[in-house]
């Protein structure tokens, strides 16, 4: 990596125990993992 390449983890469990395909999910029309890059 140079001085300008970033590299950002969003951790994303689709098999979640309480909310199976819960980064999926639809909130206001957009899936949740949007959300959260925004």
């Amino acid at each position: 990596m140079t001085g300008r390449d970033i590299l950002i983890l969003i951790p994303a469990r689709l098999t979640a125990t309480r909310l199976p395909g819960k980064p999926l999910a639809d909130i206001a029309g957009e899936p949740m993992i949007v959300h959260v890059l925004r």
